[in-house]
């Protein structure tokens, strides 16, 4: 009879019920629903069940097997939503499934932009990847093109984190002391760069409105400039005036030199 293999250490240790009771089916059930905008943690059962494989506790050749298929099945029903339900769908469901009208819009028109290459990209960037193949639909992209590309995007995805976890748990006993005796200068970090982001947000929105607020400032100054209107005002002025002196107005001009002879004939 064989020992037992090790606890495992930490959060790894937290979800060991769950990949004990479901194994095989806890990897493969949410990664593919995760795939289609199930908010769930995917990618995290992904990395974990490496992990586990690497400690001896599942086989690691059939976790990637069952992640790859599960991940590119999981993208290809996100695809048939997009492209059959469209936007209807999504703007009346999507908020449940933490897919939001203005995120699919954003995403929508990041894929118009860069074409199949992001569908492959999208793997790897949180949030891209659960709307993946609702919005690949919903752009009408070609299902052979879609199908290919997601099929290298889930081979690479699988393959980087199944490696990464793998080796961990080969060596959890060697690297997870290290990660909780640094565990606090990690989560200071993580901090400080989340802090940096949100500065350099707000300062782009603080600037984006100035910018709004001297546009808007300079129409409003062209439409009711004063000066333009005095100039006006004088045009016209001067432009009566040349009326009411002119042949026909009503200033009298001169007397007419014949009249002034006649007179003077008479006078003699």
């Amino acid at each position: 009879m064989t020992d037992a293999p090790p606890n495992l250490p930490g959060v790894l240790g937290d979800i060991a019920p769950v990949l004990d009771h479901w194994g095989y089916l806890a990897v493969g059930g949410l990664l593919f629903v995760e795939d289609f905008g199930v908010p769930v943690p995917g990618e995290t059962i992904l990395i974990a069940s490496a992990v586990y494989a690497g400690a001896g506790r599942l086989n690691m050749i059939t976790v990637v097997v069952i992640a790859v298929v599960a991940a590119a099945l999981g993208d290809n029903v996100g695809y048939a939503i997009g492209r059959f339900g469209g936007h209807r769908l999504v703007d009346r469901y999507g908020k449940y499934v933490l897919l939001p009208r203005e995120r699919v819009r954003k995403a929508e028109d990041f894929f118009t932009r860069h074409g199949g290459k992001i569908v492959t990209v999208a793997r790897f960037v949180d949030g891209l990847r659960q709307a993946n193949g609702i919005i690949a639909g919903m752009t009408l992209m070609p299902w052979s093109r879609f199908l290919l590309f997601n099929a290298i995007g889930a081979i690479l995805w699988v393959g980087a984190w199944c490696t990464v976890g793998y080796f961990a748990g080969r060596h959890l006993d060697t690297i997870y002391p290290q990660i909780e005796r640094y565990e606090l200068a990690l989560a200071g970090a993580a901090v400080v760069v989340i802090a940096l982001f949100v500065v350099r947000h707000l300062r782009r929105r603080r600037r984006a409105r100035a910018e709004e607020a001297a546009a808007e400032a300079d129409a409003a100054h062209d439409d009711g400039d004063p000066g333009t209107a005095k100039d006006t005002g004088a045009t016209g002025a001067t432009g009566e005036a040349g009326k009411a002196g002119g042949p026909g107005g009503g200033a009298e001009g001169p007397d007419d030199p014949g009249d002034a002879a006649a007179a003077r004939e008479r006078g003699r």
